[in-house]
């Protein structure tokens, strides 16, 4: 098969939603329909011992929540399927950023009782941001919820995109009779199980589907499909490809039903990977030479090797297993003998991947997030992965002392997989940790006493501003407790201001220092 031909059977994308909007759940079926799990892990299910598939680390199967983002890959029909499950919370929401950067497009998951949620509407501004196309699942259909005409005006009101209804349902929770398939033009019914009845429309007034027909439910439905068809947005697939348009969903993943429905569709209209921007301009994804980027690192996947695992988004050519590359960064070659594809934590060697592909590189410590690989002589990186200035900064140190090399340790790598940021006190050299959320220092402490035998103590200094300086040198007297002077990992100052009140008293008093908003910076230019 040609390299064109590989390329074009990847679909890679991202899973995003509010947290308990049934996203894990979702994933978990998809992955049922790839012959990878016999059964669905239950999300919340800490009772029966079962635990979501994509949810690999000790404290999410604790909790109940997705805090790293999985990996997933396997063939379906004709397919080679690349699923990124994302962490729902918000405390957790620069690790989904950084992962939406390597997907070609992304199902949104909007829960039918509840409508769009605060966190939905973040992640969804940065698909718009950088021009990825978006599916949306209404789910949970078997309960009572907004009526479907409500659900799209909020979708078109608060997200500001076109909808198109590719399915539309016949009643709700105990009413709930099934969907109409705009697509395959059937009725897919619903049975109470497992178990769905597809009927073509041709056969629907045949005498055997009259008590299907026949309840009100269904009625309304048909006749609110008469007045989408007549009154509703046409289709549009370069509309949806452009980021315009959302095809729209209805079903249940826990159901589950309209899953399969869903899939079908989706993966026949998901985009193939596309050419992507470098510092030497757009590299086609059916280049020959291999290149791609790290998005993500992980230490600690398998608890028995102390692993350190680098995701790589394939970007063009072929990889080979054992194949020399070079770190852009650097200049230097490195060897990929070490290459693995994922069902969560669980890992399998591949020995060839094409664009579009994720896969997991063994980390020595020589990568960072956003580093790029390459094959060939030319050097090029691929655009910089967005970064997102914390909110939270907390002074860190070890509660024992005697555990200060596995306390160094620990903050290193665990700094490095980009979840939560570290700076240094001017002078004092003070470890000051930064996070988007709280929940992001639990998971940190929580991984420092059990993966690296290091308990750690918190001294708050609470919510802070961080603008980093545009100079190497300062007057060191301008600064004081309400603009704390520090330095990030790549020795750059960084000012952390009390409030809104010191950060304008200090650029009023000094006009001349210029202080750069790193997120302002980051909101432009993401685009492919």
């Amino acid at each position: 098969m040609s390299l064109h031909d590989e390329v074009n059977k990847r679909r890679t994308f991202a899973i995003i939603s509010h947290p308990d909007a049934g996203k894990t759940t979702l994933t978990e079926k998809l992955l049922l329909y790839g012959n990878l799990i016999r059964s669905a892990g239950t999300v919340k299910g800490k009772k029966s011992g079962k635990f979501a598939t994509s949810d690999w680390m000790e404290l999410e199967k604790q909790r109940g929540i997705s805090i790293t983002s999985s990996v997933m890959n396997f063939p379906y029909e004709d397919y080679e399927v690349n699923i990124l499950d994302t962490p729902g919370h918000e405390d957790f929401s620069e690790d989904t950023y950084r992962t939406l950067t390597a997907v070609d497009s992304v199902v949104m998951i909007i829960d039918a009782t509840k409508g769009i949620e605060a966190q939905t509407i973040k992640l969804f501004k940065v698909c718009r941001m950088r021009g990825i196309p978006i599916f949306t699942f209404i789910n949970k259909l078997d309960r009572e919820g907004k009526e479907p005409f409500d659900l799209l005006e909020e979708i078109e009101q608060v997200l500001d995109i076109e909808t198109y209804p590719m399915n539309w349902p016949a009643g709700m929770g105990k009413r709930f009779l099934g969907i109409f398939d705009r697509h395959d033009k059937q009725f897919v019914r619903y049975n109470g199980n497992e178990e769905e009845s597809y009927i073509p429309y041709s056969d629907l007034e045949d005498p055997e589907h009259q008590d299907l027909v026949s309840q009100a439910a269904y009625q309304a439905a048909a006749d609110e499909l008469s007045l989408l068809d007549e009154a509703g947005d046409q289709f549009s697939l370069d509309a949806v490809l452009a980021g315009k348009q959302t095809p729209v969903f209805f079903g249940s993943a826990l159901a589950p039903f309209g899953v399969q429905t869903f899939f079908d569709t989706f993966i026949s209209m998901a985009p193939a990977p596309a050419p992507r921007k470098t510092t030497d301009g757009v590299i086609s994804p059916d280049n020959p030479e291999f290149s791609g980027f790290i998005f993500k690192i992980q230490a600690n996947m398998n608890p028995a090797h102390r692993d350190r695992v680098a995701f790589i988004r394939v970007c063009s050519g072929k990889f080979e297993r054992g194949m020399t590359v070079k770190l852009a960064r650097t200049d230097k070659p490195v060897k990929l003998s070490q290459s693995q594809q994922f069902v969560a934590s669980a890992r399998d060697t591949v020995e060839e991947a094409y664009a579009g592909d994720i896969i997991g590189i063994y980390d020595p410590n020589a990568y960072r997030i956003g580093d790029t690989l390459i094959e060939g002589r030319e050097n090029f990186e691929y655009d910089e992965l967005p970064q997102f200035p914390p909110e939270l900064f907390k002074k860190v140190t070890a509660k024992n002392v005697m555990k200060a090399k596995q306390f160094r340790k620990g903050i290193e790598q665990l700094v490095q997989e980009g979840a939560i940021q570290l700076y240094k006190g001017h002078r004092t050299e003070a470890n000051i940790l930064g996070a988007v959320g709280e929940l992001q220092y639990e998971v940190f402490q929580y991984r420092m006493q059990n993966e690296y035998n290091a308990e750690v103590m918190f001294e708050s200094i609470g919510e802070r501003i961080p603008r980093w300086l545009k100079t190497d040198k300062v007057d060191e007297s301008i600064f004081d407790e309400r603009s704390l002077l520090t330095l990030d990992r790549e020795g750059n100052f960084v000012v952390l201001f009390k409030n809104d009140f010191s950060l304008k008293l200090f650029q009023d008093k000094n006009p001349d220092v210029e202080l750069i908003d790193l997120f302002e910076e980051n909101k432009y230019d993401q685009t492919y």
